[in-house]
């Protein structure tokens, strides 16, 4: 190991490493393993991997038989691989949609998720004119300042967004974002009212942006798009932009299972 990987090392989590080798140690072959078994696969003593196994049954990634002392693996553990599975989909389904409201309106498209307090980008379509914004995959934007971020915490009860907030430093706040819980409040509940959030240049200058809710089976919005294209003047998108926009969020809600 040359001094690079050292210095890298130094920051890995041993603890989280040995609960992740134990998920590892079960395969199809291997189902069920007893103690002993989890301890041999990770070269360790009984005494010292049982913390580990302790944990992770608390948490759910494990279930214990206690009648014939063994561990499976857990809905904890399953949940994470729907939440990836999920993902997936959802980034599947909506990529030939945004390329056809790209093709539309040629005004570039994304797709994008809630991460805490921000917006994470999951997709982009660039528009064709080279007039959209220069977002790219992988992006956090500040969810309370953005179109897609704004849509996306109108899913969170008011409880929830207090919560997400409270300890906002509104100050140091990004362009657009609301400087304090009340006007905040009063963006999140106007939006609720809306099936677009649209914004002209208060988040990008010189940018306007027209987002939409993608929900799935439950209603829930899990998901949104949106259309953004520069401006030389700031007057609203045309009708048909916003109409195409709530028209895609719409189909790739249908594919995901919502009425």
């Amino acid at each position: 190991m040359d001094k690079t990987d050292a210095d890298e090392d130094r920051y890995l989590v041993p603890g989280l490493l040995r609960g992740f080798a134990v998920l590892d140690a079960f395969t199809t072959e291997r189902q069920e393993l007893t103690l002993s078994d989890i301890a041999r696969s990770l070269g360790l003593s009984r005494s010292a991997a049982f913390r580990t196994v302790y944990t992770l049954a608390h948490l759910g990634f494990l279930l214990h038989d206690a009648r014939r002392q063994t561990y499976a693996l857990g809905p904890a553990v399953l949940r994470l691989g729907h939440g990836y599975m999920a993902s997936r989909e959802l980034v599947q389904i909506a990529l030939p949609e945004i390329e056809a409201l790209r093709d539309e309106t040629d005004w570039s498209t994304h797709l994008g998720v809630r991460d805490g307090k921000s917006v994470l980008y999951m997709l982009r379509v660039a528009s064709r004119m080279g007039m959209g914004s220069i977002v790219h995959v992988g992006s956090r934007l500040p969810a309370a300042a953005t179109t897609m971020g704004r849509v996306l915490l109108t899913d969170l009860d008011e409880a929830s967004l207090i919560a997400l907030y409270r300890d906002e430093h509104y100050d140091h706040a990004p362009r657009g974002t609301p400087r304090n819980m009340a006007t905040l409040l009063a963006q999140w509940r106007a939006d609720r009212a809306r099936d677009v959030v649209v914004q002209l240049g208060s988040f990008e200058r010189g940018m306007a942006s027209v987002a939409a809710p993608i929900r799935d089976i439950s209603g829930g919005i899990v998901g949104a798009i949106n259309a953004t294209r520069a401006f030389d003047a700031p007057a609203p998108p045309d009708q048909s932009v916003i109409d195409a926009v709530t028209s895609c969020a719409r189909a790739i809600s249908r594919h995901l299972g919502c009425a």
